[in-house]
């Protein structure tokens, strides 16, 4: 679903993943990481399996109900990839307990539902194939606990808890900052601490763990302020807080018996022409339409230093250089509004830094509906803006629209086979979607699509060039409000999974277009009825696809079903787990062997044939 409803709620012959694709040492036909490789490809260079049959169901996430009862039906949970090497399958599994509110959905007792998310414990299991069972070896318990809710700032958006894997270790997040290099035969584990102090449990892992081709490390980190840790303020600037500090670090790989190293760069540090003062949007929907007059300002409050979004993963191109996301820590959508590019040269110096802002000129339109490029009705009109407002300005800050590095997405930067790189922002103004934004790997921009928001683009390399897969949902909801009068909510749909060229222009789109609600029943048969609220198709619930050698897609949707789309965009297969509506936006991965590793309300599904 779209953010605001859910945080209401919530063939070409391929050529493989082409020569900029890099995978983790030791590991060529695996998907060892977030988006497969250090460069977030979703690209692999073999065949996926025809999705005939379920050969695994596992639950892993034993909450499931309890989450989605706190959320109005909506599972807001991001989970991590399975990571697959041979006959290895390494995956979260969740223990401990958790809170439920009273009633569900109260946020009373406090803590208590998203805002006790703490009281759960992360487990990776190295699960084994063993004939055509898939069967636990070792489990280990790592003492990682996700940033805070804090009453509502996270929007109830459960962060992501994402190892990685090399030829011989699993790097599992842990508290305080630290990593567990955990040996992947036996499950003993060494705490890398790049602190070296007592560990601060105020300090948090933040998104997935990337591993480059040598095997260094990279990951960020967030310390907060216990008591205000997403530095909210109640009346005015006067009680914001900054963020104590965010880094990233990077740990070198060493031989056996040598001891890690480690290197950290504080984001605080990176851009030095970064705002102290940030303007902030328009919230007061007595004035709208917005903006309230063809000059307003909506006013201004600190930024904060910048920091990384809560679920990012670094990226690592084919010469080094580190790609990764910045974001001001004011709150209030304002912060996420003053967002970067980031690229790093291997020693962690900044290359370039490319803002988000300054780029996009597709905002409001014009009195008599002729702007060109506009997303937006006529001002004046429902859905539009005021009458006589600057074409081409985001309503919400009447200012050119910006990209938004949004804390409730795990969209991450994805390096092309080009060495370009690209990163999927969100915008509010577009219909709750976001854009794609794509820039040369010397910080120049190249362009921007808009897209389905929360979603890490996969790439296909074929015939000299390359291809950008991308989810494309279009969601029921107003144009840039949540007033139902000055925004009616947009019908639901169309939902695609769009392939793209480099220049950004569509080369193909694949719609949804069942409109079945189908259920799994005890004796393994399925139900399917007429559903009236899905008369335009189901989102699709996937934010990384995968690609395999020929081209072809995997994606997941909320209609239940895991889909294989070809080159062209044509439907060649999809096999039905269960109905998914409202759940967390998931990734999948592709095993050696073809297996498709998917996910649906907690539960992992292997299918193949």
């Amino acid at each position: 679903m779209a953010l605001a409803a859910m945080m209401l709620s919530c063939s070409g012959s391929g050529s493989g993943p082409g020569s900029g694709t890099i995978s983790a040492p030791g590991i060529t036909e695996s998907w060892p990481q977030w988006g497969h490789d250090a460069q977030h490809s979703g690209a692999v260079s073999i065949v996926g399996q025809a999705p005939s049959k379920i050969l695994v169901d596992i639950v892993y996430d034993p909450f499931v109900a309890l989450a989605q009862a706190e959320a109005n039906g909506a599972l807001i949970t991001h989970y991590s990839t399975p990571l697959v090497d041979g006959s290895d399958v390494f995956m979260e599994f969740k223990t401990g307990t958790y809170v439920s509110c009273d009633p569900p959905g109260s946020g009373v007792p406090f803590p208590c539902g998203p805002d006790a998310w703490n009281s759960q414990i992360w487990n990776v299991k190295r699960l084994q194939w063993n004939s055509n069972a898939l069967l636990a070896v070792w489990t280990f318990q790592s003492d990682w606990k996700p940033e805070p809710n804090a009453g509502g700032w996270l929007g109830g958006w459960e962060p992501v808890f994402h190892p990685a894997l090399t030829k011989d270790s699993v790097y599992v997040p842990g508290a305080g900052g630290t990593i567990w290099k955990v040996d992947r035969t036996s499950g003993k584990a060494q705490n890398l601490d790049p602190f070296g102090t007592v560990v601060d449990s105020n300090t948090y892992v933040a998104g997935p763990i990337t591993v480059d081709s040598n095997g260094n490390i990279y990951y960020n980190v967030l310390k907060l302020d216990p008591a205000n840790p997403w530095g909210c303020c109640s009346t005015g600037n006067s009680d914001y807080v900054d963020i104590p500090q965010a880094w990233l670090v990077k740990i070198f790989a060493g031989g056996a018996g040598t001891a890690p190293s480690f290197n950290m760069v504080s984001y605080k540090t990176l851009i030095a022409g970064a705002p102290s003062t940030c303007n902030a949007a328009f919230t007061d929907n007595a004035t709208l339409p917005w903006p309230p007059s063809p000059t307003a300002v909506p006013g201004t409050r600190p930024c904060g230093s910048q920091r990384p979004p809560v679920n990012i993963a670094p990226a690592i191109a084919a010469d080094g250089t580190i790609y990764t996301v910045s974001r001001a820590h004011t709150p209030y959508s304002t912060g996420e509004r003053y967002a970067y590019i980031l690229a790093l040269n291997s020693d962690l110096t900044l290359k370039w830094a490319a803002s988000l802002r300054g780029r996009l000129n597709d905002g409001c339109n014009n009195d008599d509906g002729t702007f060109v490029g506009s997303v937006l009705p006529a001002n004046g009109t429902p859905g539009g803006c005021r009458l006589g407002s600057t074409p081409g300005v985001d309503p919400a800050t009447n200012e050119m629209p910006a990209g938004m590095a949004d804390d409730d997405s795990t969209s991450s930067p994805a390096v092309a086979p080009d060495g370009s790189v690209l990163y999927g922002a969100y915008t509010r103004y577009n219909h709750d979607r976001g854009k794609l934004f794509h820039f040369k790997a010397d910080g120049t921009f190249l362009g921007t699509y808009d897209f389905g928001w929360d979603s890490t683009p996969a790439m296909y390399a074929h015939d000299g060039t390359y291809s950008i897969v991308i989810k494309d949902n279009h969601y029921d909801v107003g144009s840039y409000c949540f007033d139902t009068t000055a925004c009616p909510a947009a019908p639901p749909g169309p939902y695609y999974i769009t392939q793209i060229s480099p220049d950004m222009t569509p080369e193909w789109h694949f719609k949804s277009t069942n409109m079945d609600a189908c259920e799994r029943n005890p004796d393994n048969s399925v139900t399917c009825v007429p559903d009236p609220a899905h008369q335009n198709g189901f989102e699709w619930c996937i934010n990384a696809p995968a690609i395999d050698v020929n081209g072809a897609v995997y994606v997941n949707s909320e209609d239940g079903y895991t889909y294989v789309i070809g080159q062209g965009g044509t439907l060649v297969a999809r096999s039905f787990t269960n109905l998914a509506v409202g759940a967390a936006y998931t990734p999948l991965a592709l095993g050696p062997d073809g297996k498709i590793y998917t996910q649906n309300d907690g539960h992992l599904f292997v299918i193949g044939h």
